[in-house]
């Protein structure tokens, strides 16, 4: 299409547009240099403490965890839990369950059983001790009523003010969820715009914030963001593009067997203490003084972690009054892995959930709309993202409405 033909096909009105990339993180953004001229505004993103399962939640809702409810995947069961019979899956021998896709497939065959909508994955979770913790991202967070502390989302303001906009599906790949934003698009129907990159976090994880993977895929982001600002620009007569992560990632150094370490101390798992091990923190609750000044004493010990304190896990927005996700929680320092854990029994490349003030955990922003409010954490995306619903909302009265068949 020439450029009169373009400026032709230009319609009235605005479209704001968010891509979230998964753990593009501001070092990652610094070092490849994406996008320099399409999205002239960007600083970091401050983070939170936590992973995926905690940053998203804090995204959608613009609340901490404390208020949504969200942060590990898995917490201490206090009620009925779906894992209450797990237990018996403990007499398959270890060489077989201990297999990834024996896991996954297992994590698919439960999920239907149990109902679970939101994201599932049992990882390498003990069987034996399964029955012991819940699962607390039962419910498709992206949907109404999947927030577990009942907080509403971006979405459920969308909705609520029937302002058009498009999603993308996060069971979806990515090539499938870029050709539905720009048949969207295309479409000239929607105000408001949230497409989900999740691919880059499982390549980092595999080869490190550096490798060969990871820069293909960041260039294929950019040739992906150019045509779909295309798109855009052809439907829409202004296109606010607004890109940013949840997390940064971290380069593995070394590894720390706590668990192993823990086990050795004497104590019975589930009778004086229950634990579990994340990839970067291990969380405690203790049933006996005796476990938790065995277990104090032995994290004190460790050369690559520490303590978080009351005042530091308050700051941070994760003090839950029923301490659900822990008593004690103790973090690696930036780099060291746990493992083995509850999560896997070998070392990832690289991984996130450390010190969300780390500069390789800092989250990215980026824009091309020089007059847009400028988030400094992600708590504050959501009132970013209200305050571009309802602006273009605005506008769209100002300037009529853009319908498929003006497309």
């Amino acid at each position: 299409m020439n450029s009169e033909a373009s400026k032709a096909a230009v319609k009235p009105g605005r479209l704001s547009l968010f891509v979230f990339i998964d753990a593009f993180g501001w070092e990652l953004v610094k070092h490849y240099s994406f996008l320099d001229d399409m999205l002239p505004v960007r600083m970091p993103l401050g983070t939170q403490f936590g992973y995926s399962s905690t940053c998203i939640p804090t995204i959608l809702t613009g609340r901490l965890p404390r208020e949504h409810g969200h942060f590990t995947f898995f917490a201490r069961a206090t009620g009925k839990t779906p894992f209450a019979y797990y237990h018996l899956f403990s007499a398959i021998p270890r060489f077989i369950t201990r297999r990834g896709r024996i896991r996954s497939y297992m994590s698919k065959h439960l999920q239907r059983i149990h109902g679970i909508t939101g994201y599932f994955q049992i990882y390498n979770m003990p069987f034996k001790h399964l029955s012991k913790f819940d699962y607390m991202e039962r419910r498709d967070i992206f949907e109404p009523g999947g927030i577990n502390g009942g907080c509403p989302t971006i979405f459920d303001h969308l909705r609520e003010n029937d302002i058009p906009f498009h999603r993308s599906d996060w069971h979806a790949n990515e090539e499938a969820n870029l050709a539905a934003a720009r048949l969207a698009i295309d479409e000239s129907k929607i105000r408001f715009g949230f497409v989900y990159l999740a691919a880059l976090d499982a390549i980092l994880h595999r080869e490190g914030k550096h490798g060969n993977g990871g820069a293909r895929k960041v260039r294929w982001y950019e040739d992906q963001l150019r045509i779909l600002m295309e798109h855009a620009n052809r439907r829409y007569d202004e296109v606010r593009l607004f890109v940013f992560s949840d997390h940064g990632m971290t380069d593995t150094i070394c590894t720390c067997p706590l668990m192993e370490r823990v086990d050795s101390l004497g104590l019975r798992f589930g009778k004086d203490y229950l634990a579990a091990y994340d990839s970067t923190m291990a969380r405690f609750w203790f049933y006996s003084p005796r476990a938790r000044d065995a277990i104090t004493a032995q994290l004190n010990e460790e050369a690559h972690g520490h303590i978080l304190s009351q005042e530091v896990l308050a700051r941070w927005g994760c003090d839950f009054p029923d301490n659900r996700y822990g008593d004690l929680i103790f973090l690696m320092d930036p780099g060291c892995l746990l493992c083995p854990s509850f999560m896997g029994e070998k070392p990832l490349v690289a991984m996130h959930g450390y010190d969300p003030e780390d500069k390789d955990s800092v989250a990215t922003f980026m824009t091309n709309s020089q007059d847009a409010a400028r988030p400094s954490h992600l708590v504050n995306m959501l009132a970013l993202m209200r305050s571009e619903a309802d602006s273009d909302v605005r506008s769209a009265a100002l300037t009529g409405p853009v319908t498929a068949d003006e497309a």
